[in-house]
Parts: C-alpha cells; structure tokens; sequence
C-alpha cells in the first residue's frame, strides 16, 4: 500500500509540473489552427473569382446559394480565427471554427469522403478537436479573455468593498 501511495504522490508530483504548461499549450493550439482557417480564407479573399466557382461547381454548402455562402464561409476562415489568436472570446473562436470546420466537411464530402481522401479528412477532424478542447477548456492565461477576466474580477471587487462600506457607514 505505500508503494502505491508514493506512486500516486508521485503522479499528483508530474500533474502539477504538467498544469503548469496548459496555457502554453492553449496558446501554441489556438495559434496553430487559427494560421490554418487564416490562410485559407487569405486565399479566398486573394482569388475571389476562383472562390467564386469553387463554391459554385465544388463545394456543395446545404440551404445557402453559392454566392453567400463564399462570403460566409470566407467571413468564418479569417473572423473565427482572429478571435483565437487574441485570445478574446476564445470560446465563441472556437465554437465558430468548429462549425465553418464542420461545414466544410460536409460541404466537400464528396471529396473528402472518397477513397483516398483519409489524410484530408483526418487534418479535419484534428482541427475539430482542437476547436473543440479549445471550447471546452478556453483560452487560457495567455489571452485577452483572461485578461478581461481579471479586470471585471478586480471591479466587482472594488464594487462590493465600497458596497460593504457604505453599508458600514
């Protein structure tokens, strides 16, 4: 029993040196993915004429026209990951490039379906992982979110300390 004892302080020992890399990590993940969705609608934005008929003939995006759905689409690739790179309301970064993610799976299924297409459509779904952790966990210490975090915290306590005086007085 104290072997397993020493083993579990010992893994408490190696998650605590690990918590201390988590906002680095966040930092490196929102970074990475949000360079991903930037390029592409850099591109976009770049050859809008190409977008155009790609959205026309190959991308095949349910219950918008064509037109609408490359300014859509190209809005997501370059707004979403703004937000991640700074860090502010990461979470809604996320749940966005989450879905122009998730859209352009099902928009360009018919490729990225298709036999030989495996890689493609793996570097999607690591993309949706990493939007989604980034959901779930947010963005982290390295970021405006938390900075904003910590000023309205610090408000609300100068707040409810001159609330509590007044009342004192």
């Amino acid at each position: 029993m104290n072997a397993l004892l020493r083993l579990t302080q010992l893994h408490a020992g190696l998650a605590r040196l690990l918590d201390l890399l988590q906002s680095l990590f966040l930092f490196a993940m929102r970074w990475y993915v949000a360079w991903q969705f930037w390029k592409s609608g850099w591109l976009k934005i770049m050859s809008w004429d190409t977008t155009l008929g790609l959205f026309r003939d190959e991308y095949h995006v349910p219950w918008l026209p064509p037109t609408l759905a490359a300014y859509v689409g190209t809005f997501g690739e370059l707004f979403f990951p703004a937000l991640l790179v700074l860090g502010l309301f990461g979470r809604v970064g996320a749940l966005g490039g989450f879905a122009v993610n998730a859209m352009a799976v099902i928009s360009y299924r018919q490729v990225l379906l298709a036999d030989g297409s495996e890689a493609a459509l793996a570097q999607h779904v690591l993309w949706g992982l990493m939007f989604a952790l980034l959901a779930v966990f947010g963005s982290g210490r390295f970021s405006l979110d938390r900075w904003l975090e910590s000023r309205s915290m610090a408000s609300g306590l100068r707040r409810g300390l001159a609330a509590t005086q007044s009342v004192a007085a």
